[in-house]
């Protein structure tokens, strides 16, 4: 199923949003922090662009139409001073013939601000659809089924749904004012007047080493082949998942076949590979890591992509692609941050750090708040993201948003703070999904060895000591918690669910009491293992 909003077929062009302003938010609008971008004193997180301008003692939320109701979230964030890009997608899940499910991503359009992020533009991802010689679109028409590369003209497949073309990544360069994104089947794209008109960059095939125009190439350009057995397929280096312009001007393209470099705009393009030295040929994040006077380092994530011989990892060329140097092997990695020698990596198993310039690593995966012990992330939560700013280390996990002063020696936790009373929520928020409740548990269900923890939420009037009381479907008191460092307000309690000699409890219903001097809330939690 295709799913195109109304306001995509209307819009060929970028026109201005109601309600543009940023709106006053509770916290981060989602605990599952995919995206983090920042600079100066702001910083910028996913999926539905919260932002801080003070160190995360205050959060806003862009109040725009197409992130309004949690109907599209962010897929990607670039943020170059004033200049703010957003990439929008969806996702839903399609069944196949035998059962199988698979979940499809798809772009919904783009978002931009020139001021900071008090006024925004959406552009449409569709081509318009009258004949519009100012405007095109990010996908294609029909009849985009030629592309000329120098003196020859290439066959291409339309790209003109948008399933499976997220903005995964996006890249601006400031000095040639050219915007970059990465769009799975859709390939990388450019734009060279603030997204108004885009080009497709054509990249190398799948065996191909170095492409140039005047070397008369002749090869069909599609990431998604018509009339081609898969075996004679050579296009996985069309689909891609990253793209960066790094400070020298250098364009940098991940594939689901390699990672590519071009020096001149996106015209030529060396090909690496696992035979160049990466671990794998599906490259997902490419970040660079400044070094003075010196080119960058550039390094990129390593997944499996089609192939033996390929393993998980991280690749770092310091050489604009002479060498290639591999680091965490059998790991699933996500994205980069950097603070001169200090790098820090967000996988699957938790943030990795190196001191020596990526040399050797350590893995930090227990966050606990410095300021409250009692709040931590969960165990085993994956990291997705990490931008370092400043003296600040700003983290991105599937359970909440954290930040670290002494480079990950310490950190402070953030996580959503929905509060009590909906009629505090931010526009941007769908309030009917929202009641307003005295507590609040969450995950709920929970699973206690997937999520390992459920927090009860609950506010109180005054500071003081609480105590926690969970009982079974009998009303058979199984655990006690004394909660002594209550505050004025929001107030959070982490349950491991086991009763109290640390034994974890069967599936069943389960019912909490939370008492204090004035209030006793009741709830009720379903354990699911």
């Amino acid at each position: 199923m295709i799913r195109h909003g109304i306001l995509g077929l209307l819009i060929a062009s970028a026109l201005p949003l109601q309600a543009q302003d940023l709106v006053f938010s509770p916290g981060i609008l989602a605990n599952e922090i995919t995206n983090i971008s920042a600079a100066g004193e702001s910083v910028w997180v996913g999926p539905y662009m919260n932002v801080s301008h003070d160190g995360g003692e205050t959060w806003l939320a862009a109040n725009v139409d197409s992130l309004r109701g949690f109907a599209n979230s962010i897929y990607s964030i670039e943020v170059k001073g004033q200049e703010i890009w957003g990439g929008l997608g969806d996702s839903y899940v399609r069944s196949g013939s035998e059962g199988q499910t698979q979940t499809i991503h798809e772009i919904r359009g783009l978002l931009h601000s020139s001021d900071g992020g008090n006024t925004w533009d959406y552009f449409s991802y569709l081509p318009p659809i009258d004949t519009d010689p100012v405007t095109t679109g990010i996908l294609d028409t029909p009849d985009d089924t030629l592309i000329t590369y120098g003196s020859v003209t290439l066959s291409t497949l339309p790209i003109t749904v948008s399933a499976r073309t997220p903005p995964w990544d996006i890249s601006f360069d400031p000095v040639n004012e050219t915007l970059w994104i990465a769009g799975e089947l859709a390939g990388i794209r450019r734009s060279p007047d603030f997204g108004r008109t885009w080009e497709r960059v054509v990249l190398p095939p799948d065996t191909t080493k170095y492409l140039a125009p005047e070397l008369g190439y002749d090869f069909p350009f599609a990431a998604q082949p018509v009339g081609i057995a898969p075996e004679q397929f050579r296009g996985f280096n069309f689909m891609a998942f990253a793209v960066l312009v790094d400070n020298t001007g250098t364009v940098w393209a991940g594939t689901a076949g390699g990672l590519n470099r071009s020096v001149d705009g996106g015209i030529r393009w060396h090909h690496y590979t696992i035979d160049d030295g990466l671990l794998g040929n599906w490259i997902i994040s490419i970040e660079e890591q400044p070094r003075g006077t010196q080119p960058p380092a550039i390094w990129a994530t390593n997944w499996l992509g089609i192939g033996g011989n390929q393993r998980l990892g991280v690749s770092v060329t310091r050489d604009g692609g002479l060498s290639f140097e591999t680091a965490l092997q059998g790991e699933r990695c996500y994205d980069f941050g950097f603070d001169g020698p200090r790098v820090y990596v967000a996988c699957d198993r938790g943030l990795y750090r190196s001191t020596d310039d990526g040399y050797t690593f350590l893995l930090e995966n227990d966050f606990v708040d410095r300021r409250d012990p009692s709040r931590s992330i969960r165990p085993g939560a994956a990291v997705y993201a990490v931008e370092v700013v400043g003296n600040t280390v700003w983290v991105g996990s599937e359970d909440g948003l954290f930040k670290s002063l002494d480079h990950g020696n310490s950190w402070q936790i953030y996580r959503t703070a929905v509060p009590l009373d909906p009629s505090d929520l931010p526009p941007i928020v769908p309030r009917e999904r929202v009641p307003r409740v005295s507590a609040y548990a969450y995950p709920n269900p929970f699973s206690p060895s997937s999520d390992r923890l459920t927090r009860l939420r609950f506010d109180l009037s005054n500071p003081e000591a609480v105590t926690i009381r969970i009982f079974d479907f009998g009303m058979n008191l199984v655990r006690e918690i004394f909660f002594s460092e209550g505050s004025a307000g929001a107030n959070e309690v982490a349950w491991d669910g086991t009763d109290k000699g640390g034994v974890r409890l069967a599936n069943g219903t389960y019912f909490y009491a939370i008492l204090s001097q004035e209030d006793t809330f009741w709830g009720k939690i379903l354990i699911i293992d």
